[in-house]
């Protein structure tokens, strides 16, 4: 059995981002010993025996040159298209909103994005005014397609911790999610709401006013997502939060790579200048 990028990253490395290999995310180790044959026992968290085995499986498909100097990204997303392939068009509305319409006489899917639309067609996934889509954004919908099961939203909120399987990502969150939001909007909640708004945030402070900002969004029409931000406050001793949290369904949504993908989309959009 070959070992892509995304069978390295997904089902054997810790997936926790440590830089104990050198690199800056899992993914990038991934990256370098599929494609570029770096030693794959330079991450310091497999075990012996995991090593021998991936280097045997890995050794195989080296001396076939298999995925060597390969466009990662494109392999991604061939994998992801792989796995939605069997989505009718027709059939989506159902599974994960949005709306049919038709698009150079062939069947498409109009669905909200953030505060935009994108359009699905059999062929491709662009925004609504026809521009590209990053390929890891494709991958990301593609993922959505293949996994979206009919469950509406039920408003019950959970965290990331309280989601199954999530330990390894936990670290990511606070990392990449949480602390950048901290850095960025400490002392400067209206900044904050102004930037929410602007990407299509709907003020819920009202129902949570024990927080200082609560923000939904809905960047899917079945996903949605409440960001609570606490301010610090020296004087206390009390330090500034930020915390995201899912509905219960999310998990017949995204899978934990893409709940992972979500969050971080979501932080990029309210840090943007």
């Amino acid at each position: 059995m070959a070992l892509s990028v995304v069978d390295l990253y997904r089902d054997i490395l810790p997936k926790t981002n440590c830089k104990d290999c050198g690199y800056p995310t899992c993914m990038a180790f991934a990256s370098m010993v599929v494609s570029e044959k770096h030693p794959i026992k330079n991450c310091p968290h497999l075990t012996p025996e995991v090593i021998e085995a991936c280097e045997k499986e890995l050794a195989e498909q080296y001396a076939a040159g298999k995925w060597l100097k390969r466009d990662m990204k494109e392999d991604a997303l061939r994998w992801a298209k792989e796995k939605s392939a069997s989505m009718k068009i027709k059939d989506l509305p159902g599974r994960i909103g949005g709306k049919l319409i038709e698009k150079d006489g062939k069947p498409a899917l109009e669905l909200p994005y953030f505060n935009g639309r994108i359009i699905i067609t059999p062929d491709q996934i662009t925004h609504k005014d026809g521009s590209a889509m990053t390929r890891y954004e494709q991958v990301f919908i593609h993922i959505h397609m293949a996994q979206g099961g009919h469950a509406l939203p039920s408003g019950k909120w959970r965290n990331l911790v309280e989601i199954p399987n999530t330990v390894s990502k936990v670290v990511s969150m606070v990392d990449h999610v949480e602390k950048p939001l901290i850095e960025r909007f400490q002392g400067k909640i209206d900044e904050l709401t102004q930037a929410a708004l602007e990407i299509g945030g709907i003020d819920k402070h009202d129902e949570f006013p024990t927080s200082d900002v609560a923000m939904l969004f809905t960047p899917l029409p079945r996903v949605p997502v409440m960001l609570m931000f606490w301010d610090g406050d020296e004087a206390d001793g009390f330090d500034a939060e930020a915390k995201l949290s899912f509905d219960d369904t999310i998990t017949q949504h995204l899978d934990i790579e893409s709940i992972m993908f979500l969050s971080e989309r979501l932080r990029e959009l309210l840090c943007e200048d």
